[in-house]
């Protein structure tokens, strides 16, 4: 099976989450048989910090504007047997419009982002990756959240077939590794900055680093500020690429997981980062929202501890 995908980026993991879901799922998909061909925009944002060239055993496609590839994406469409648009692609209408007037198998659309968009919709600001019909022309609409969000999609967007692919870990990549003294920490906490986790960031990882000076904190994550509330004993990592992951999560007692806002509203939306430090073995704190026990049993060994993140102000 052949799928071509036009997304955000798989290229470079900086201050990005898609990546690491999309190259699991393509290597997934390439020892099952299938050949994935990923379209990306080449943005010098990414480019700057690309930590992948190809896909083995697939092709990863890297194009400075829309119309200088679309004969080569058209090629490729053409023996596909199915094709997707993903959310926040930078050409998401105009990949919409080629893989919806292609005779298709298949015809799928992936939003990796899907509380933002409803809550965007919700807002009424315009959403970039959406034509003025919606979802309603695709044969299948791929959610990372479940719940009432799959409603939503249909409801609002007309989905005619919604269903979740929520996020997910590489066992080859994500499992227990030897940790490392540089990133030695009590408690750990990964991830892009954004501000609508920054109050809880303060509450469950600033606050307690300032009560508990004798402690080591370790946070790794892209964009954060020279003016964020530093303190000594929190080390920082500005970009911790997939593959050191394990280390990272290894080194540390606990890691903490923030869900972002649109995201803990909606429910059943698990972070990646949830499923990665629970292949490593690594206990997590974690804010709580509905359907949370659908994928972890708070206290089960085997999950590691997802507790509640206001454990960590006692």
């Amino acid at each position: 099976m052949k799928v071509v995908i036009f997304g955000l980026s798989i290229s470079s993991s900086w201050g990005n989450g898609h990546a690491t879901l999309w190259r699991a799922l393509c290597r997934a998909m390439v020892r099952r048989g299938h050949r994935p061909v990923f379209f990306e925009r080449d943005v010098e944002y990414y480019a700057s910090h690309r930590d992948l060239h190809s896909i083995e055993g697939g092709r990863l496609v890297l194009y400075s504007d829309w119309d200088a590839t679309l004969a080569d994406a058209r090629r490729e469409l053409s023996s596909a047997d199915a094709g997707m648009v993903t959310s926040y692609c930078p050409d998401g209408v105009a990949a919409t419009r080629l893989v919806l007037d292609t005779n298709l198998p298949l015809r799928c659309f992936y939003d990796l982002d899907t509380p933002v968009t409803l809550d965007a919709l919700q807002s009424g600001e315009p959403v970039a990756y959406l034509t003025e019909r919606g979802l309603s022309d695709f044969d299948l609409v791929l959610s990372y959240t479940g719940g009432r969000a799959l409603t939503e999609l249909s409801h609002r967007l007309g989905a005619r077939l919604a269903l979740p692919l929520y996020g997910s870990v590489d066992p080859d990549v994500h499992h227990p590794v030897p940790g490392d003294a540089e990133q030695q920490s009590d408690l750990s906490y990964l991830g892009t900055f954004a501000e609508d986790r920054q109050a809880s960031l303060v509450d469950f990882f600033i606050e307690p680093a300032r009560r508990l000076p004798s402690r080591r904190f370790c946070l790794g994550g892209a964009q954060y500020r020279q003016d964020f509330p530093w303190t000594s004993n929190i080390f920082f990592r500005r970009h911790v690429p997939p593959a050191a992951h394990p280390a990272f999560y290894c080194s540390s007692d606990f890691t903490l997981n923030i869900t972002r806002r649109a995201m803990r509203a909606m429910g059943y939306c698990p972070s990646g980062r949830l499923f990665e430090a629970a292949a490593c073995g690594v206990p997590i704190l974690t804010d709580t929202w509905e359907g949370l026990e659908e994928f972890f049993t708070p206290g089960r060994a085997a999950a590691g501890f997802i507790g509640n993140a206001a454990a960590l102000g006692r």
